[in-house]
């Protein structure tokens, strides 16, 4: 099998759009980890996608803007909201790189329930805020619905200066154009495409965290080995194909 490669822009654009919406103010920590330790955790069909030797565990704050079905327009006020997910990375038969979620913290109640009811993605009713003071960003939230457990998130990151030429690690946790997920017996990947990432290292200042062990991994040791900023993109989703065995 051949892996594809990582790429800053897609080679497999979305041709029929199911979902569009734009993530905005996005802060990205990230931690190696062995790849042993994630697989259990990964979808059927699906093995860690791996850096040197090693795979990452994400974590990731920032606000979706404007979600809308098709081609759009956004849904008023329940298409925008805070959201910080936990996330893997994977690898399928295909050799098509992508993303896994392990929880997606969210702080509007209906796409919760929607995405948990068509696509089983492990979507979390959490109240939520993000703020802005000058370059600093504060990413707040506490888990309403599934109550137990109990997970909570407050995360402060400085952003610095804009990437020119991102490192390797930098766009292997960055540059992901699909989703893999188990859904109604079957494991889906979900591809998206959106323009190039503009980049920013960023200065984690406060961390205080438990979405990570709630969703099933050992909590982070050290702190990350990639802290990232971006302003946002624009994205696409297409509709899902199954993997096959």
């Amino acid at each position: 099998m051949r892996i594809e490669d990582v790429t800053a822009e897609t080679v497999r654009p979305v041709l029929r759009s199911l979902l569009v919406q734009r993530w905005v103010d996005l802060s990205f920590l990230h931690w190696a980890v062995d790849p042993a330790l994630v697989a259990p955790l990964l979808p059927a069909g699906t093995v860690p996608d791996t850096l040197d030797g090693v795979t990452y565990v994400g974590l990731i704050g920032f606000r979706m803007v404007g979600l809308g079905f098709l081609r759009g327009p956004g849904v008023p006020y329940l298409g925008t909201f805070c959201e910080t997910n936990v996330r893997l990375y994977s690898v399928d038969g295909r050799g098509r790189r992508a993303v896994v979620f392990l929880s997606l913290d969210a702080e509007r109640l209906l796409p919760v329930l929607t995405a948990r009811a068509t696509l089983r993605l492990p979507y979390m009713w959490s109240r939520m805020r993000l703020t802005r003071r000058g370059d600093v960003l504060d990413y707040t939230s506490r888990r309403r619905w599934p109550a137990r457990p109990e997970a909570v998130n407050r995360m402060t990151v400085r952003v610095g200066e804009p990437i020119a030429e991102p490192t390797a690690l930098e766009h292997f946790v960055t540059a992901r154009w699909g989703l893999h997920t188990r859904a109604w017996g079957r494991s889906l990947h979900l591809p998206n495409e959106h323009p190039r990432w503009p980049l920013h290292r960023a200065e984690l200042l406060t961390l205080d965290d438990t979405l990570i062990t709630a969703a099933g991994l050992p909590a982070p040791f050290g702190p990350p080995d990639s802290v990232l900023y971006s302003p946002g993109v624009p994205v696409t989703f297409g509709a899902p194909d199954v993997l096959r065995p």
